[in-house]
C-alpha cells in the first residue's frame, strides 16, 4: 500500500507538522521538516502494511528530521514570536500550550504523540523505539512538570 503524495499530504499534514512543531519549535523549520518528509516518502521504495504503519513511518520520520533540524546551526523564528500569532479558545489552553512547549524535548514529544496524536503507550514506544516502560515514565514525568508549571501560573493569577 503506498497512496500517492498528494492524498497523503492532505490527510496528514497538520499531524506532520504538529509533530515536527513540537521538536522543532518553530514554523519555518517546522514546514520544511514537513516538506523534507513528503519527498522521503515519494522518494522511498516500500510498500506499507496498513495505514498505521504508514501513519507510524510518517511520524517517524518528521521527528527524526525535525531532531537533524533543531541540531543544525541555522534557527528561525522564536517559539514565543510563534506564540503570539496563534489563537486559543481560551486563555488557560494558551498556558497549556506554552507550558507543554516549553516542556524538554523527550517529554514535550511523547506527551504530544499521546494526547494530540492519540496513539497508545505500545505505539508511542515503536515509533520512538523506546521501551515501553520508558514511554510511561516520560508521560509520568511530563505530566507533573506540567502540573507543576500551570499550578504556579494560575496560583499567581488568584492572588
Amino acid at each position: 500500500m503506498k497512496p500517492p503524495a498528494e492524498v497523503l499530504a492532505k490527510t496528514y499534514l497538520k499531524n506532520l507538522y504538529a509533530a515536527a512543531f513540537s521538536v522543532c519549535r518553530n514554523v519555518q523549520d517546522a514546514e520544511d521538516v514537513v516538506q523534507d518528509t513528503l519527498v522521503a516518502y515519494m522518494t522511498c521504495n516500500r510498500d506499507f502494511q496498513s495505514e498505521e504503519h504508514l501513519r507510524a513511518w510518517l511520524l517517524r520520520m518528521a521527528i527524526n528530521k525535525a531532531k537533524n533540524k533543531r541540531r543544525s546551526l541555522f534557527r528561525t523564528v522564536p517559539l514565543e514570536e510563534y506564540v503570539e500569532t496563534l489563537s486559543f479558545e481560551t486563555e488557560e489552553a494558551s498556558e497549556v500550550f506554552g507550558a507543554v512547549m516549553n516542556l524538554p524535548k523527550s517529554y514535550r514529544i511523547v506527551i504530544h504523540l499521546y494526547y494530540y496524536e492519540d496513539y497508545s503507550v505500545k505505539e508511542i514506544a515503536g515509533i520512538l523505539k523506546l521501551r515501553p516502560e520508558a514511554v510511561k515514565t516520560r508521560l509520568s514525568r511530563g505530566r507533573a512538570v506540567l502540573r507543576t508549571q500551570l499550578k504556579e501560573v494560575w496560583e499567581d493569577d488568584e492572588s
